[in-house]
């Protein structure tokens, strides 16, 4: 399989202050796995300046503006708090931008046939930006508005997010909540923040399927969710392109979610989504970071998310 890797040093320049969880060692962790010899085939690309145009089909212009007009100005040092988690500094516009554009980057590309999959390393995350508000760690969120640049640029008719962070994606579930053919797929705790995600959330068009684990679950909870409901979804859909919502912070190490999983787990979930994408979209699949907070698990599940997307 050909895997790109979207990559760029602006994301550990978006900071959050000290003490943060999210915070620029997240990388730092993630790109010094990656200097294993597996991944010395990892084809690696700079992410772009992403177009406010594919910003605009997730969010209202209301929106990118209050995210522009709050970040503190070049060369300050002071941050913005849209609320108590969700924090900016002066590098995080081009960061969240550059976010922006590897994803629609990486759709182009596969879409194109240019490689099979992608994995975007980018800070800040976005499965929790809703339609109008940045929250959770999240500005803009950058899976829907790839998965809504598939849709209206190219000939993808249907594009599936699969989101197996141990938060639900609330805002990727608000913005995919009426449309036919945009669906959300989640595994997550719950009870946990952001405190939304009920199996009996199922969108406008059954378009979501939310499948909630309990704290203490562990694989076999974890599996057995993915195959239940997650995977079949998948299957009836027949997405056109796929897209995970990749967060690590299930891993039985992370100090935020009571959930343990652990590198075997991420390993068998990637290898299935690949199989489903084998299947039914040609193999098209585009992955984004999302959480984990514990450096050794993130660092862990993300070079076997990865090393499974280049074997296939």
């Amino acid at each position: 399989m050909t895997t790109h890797l979207y990559h760029h040093p602006i994301f550990q320049e978006h900071l959050t202050g000290p003490g943060h969880p999210e915070r620029p060692d997240r990388l730092a962790a993630v790109d010094q796995a990656l200097t294993h010899e597996a991944f010395q085939n990892l084809i690696r690309i700079e992410a772009p300046i992403g177009p406010e145009e594919a910003i605009l089909r997730a969010h209202p212009e209301v929106h990118l503006e209050a995210v522009r007009a709050a970040i503190p100005r070049d060369g300050s040092e002071e941050l913005y708090r849209f609320d108590e988690d969700t924090v900016a500094s002066a590098k995080s516009w081009e960061a969240a931008m550059r976010a922006v554009g590897a994803g629609v980057s990486a759709v182009d590309a596969v879409m194109n046939g240019e490689m099979d999959n992608s994995f975007i390393a980018a800070r800040p995350p976005g499965h929790h930006a809703e339609r109008t508000k940045a929250m959770g760690f999240c500005f803009f969120n950058t899976a829907a508005i790839a998965a809504l640049h598939a849709l209206d640029k190219h000939s993808a008719g249907r594009v599936a997010v699969i989101d197996f962070d141990v938060h639900h994606g609330n805002g990727t579930q608000d913005i995919a909540w009426d449309n036919p053919n945009f669906l959300y797929c989640s595994t997550h705790e719950m009870p946990l923040y952001p405190g939304t995600g009920a199996k009996n959330e199922t969108g406008a068009h059954g378009n979501i399927v939310n499948a909630p684990l309990s704290a203490g679950d562990d694989g076999d909870a974890f599996r057995a969710a993915f195959n239940e409901r997650v995977l079949p979804a998948l299957v009836d859909f027949k997405p056109d392109l796929m897209i995970i919502s990749a967060g690590f912070d299930a891993h039985h190490r992370d100090p935020l979610s009571n959930i343990n999983l652990v590198e075997e787990d991420f390993d068998w979930a990637t290898g299935k989504l690949l199989d489903v994408s084998g299947a039914v979209c040609g193999h098209r699949v585009v992955s984004f970071l999302e959480g984990g907070y514990d450096l050794i698990g993130l660092a862990a599940g993300t070079a076997t998310h990865i090393r499974r997307m280049m074997e296939g």
